[in-house]
C-alpha cells in the first residue's frame, strides 16, 4: 500500500493523531531515533526526509542524540535533526538507563548537556534507573539543571553560549549557569536527609 516505510508510518500516526482530535500531546518514536541508526547521516536519511514531510506539525517526535544512550547533546545536532524533521525534537534522555545492564547503577550528575539546550526541544523525557531508589540524584540534578536553563531562557544572551563547567569546577553556580559538581553536592545533602528522616520513622 506505501512505497516506504516512513510514509506508512506517517500515515498511521496522522491518523490516530486526528482520530483522538489532535491532542497537545502526542509522541511519535522514529525507526531511526538517533543519529547512529540513520543512514548515512540525520540530515541525509531519506527516512527521516520522508518523516519531516509527512508527519503532521502538531505531533512530536522523539530523538535520544547521537548514540541510544548518549554522554553529550550538543547545538549543533539538535539543529541538524530540526532541519530535517520540521520540528524541535522532543529528548528521550537515556543517560541512566540501566535496562540494558541491571547489574550497574548510575548515580552521577546530570551532565553533557549543553546550555541553552532547552531553547532547541519540544521537551525533554528522563528514562531512569530501573531501582526507584537510585534515581534521587538523577532526578534532583536534572531539576537543577533545568532551573539553569530556565534562567538562560530569562537571559537571552548566555543561549548557546557553553563553558563547560567540569566536576572539580564550582564557578558555574557563582555565574548562573550549571555545575555538575554543585548540582550533585546539593542532590547528596537531601538525599541524605531524606535517608535520615526515613530512618527515624516507626518501623524503618
Amino acid at each position: 500500500v506505501f512505497p516506504s516505510l516512513a510514509q506508512a508510518q506517517a500515515s498511521v500516526a496522522n491518523q490516530v493523531y486526528q482520530e483522538l482530535g489532535q491532542p497537545s500531546v502526542f509522541l511519535f518514536c522514529p525507526t531511526e531515533y538517533c543519529s547512529s541508526l540513520c543512514s548515512p547521516s540525520p540530515s541525509q536519511s531519506c527516512y527521516l526526509q520522508t518523516i519531516g514531510q509527512e508527519l503532521l506539525p502538531g505531533i512530536a517526535v522523539i530523538w535520544t542524540g547521537p548514540k541510544v544512550v548518549s554522554q553529550e547533546l550538543s547545538a549543533e545536532l539538535l539543529e541538524e535533526v530540526e532541519a530535517v524533521l520540521k520540528r524541535p525534537p522532543v529528548i528521550w534522555d537515556n543517560l541512566y538507563a540501566n535496562d540494558y545492564d541491571c547489574r550497574r547503577v548510575f548515580l552521577g550528575p546530570y551532565m553533557g548537556r549543553a546550555p541553552g539546550l532547552m531553547a532547541r526541544l519540544q521537551g525533554l523525557l528522563l528514562n531512569p534507573n530501573c531501582e526507584l531508589q537510585a534515581n534521587f540524584i538523577p532526578i534532583h540534578t536534572l531539576g537543577t539543571w533545568f532551573g539553569s536553563e530556565l534562567g538562560s531562557c530569562a537571559h537571552p544572551e548566555h543561549t548557546g553560549t557553553w563553558h563547560p563547567a567540569s566536576l572539580g569546577d564550582s564557578q558555574g553556580a557563582q555565574d548562573g549557569s550549571y555545575s555538575p559538581q554543585e548540582a550533585l553536592e546539593l542532590a547528596l545533602r537531601d538525599w541524605v536527609a531524606e535517608i535520615n528522616q526515613q530512618a527515624l520513622e516507626p518501623g524503618k
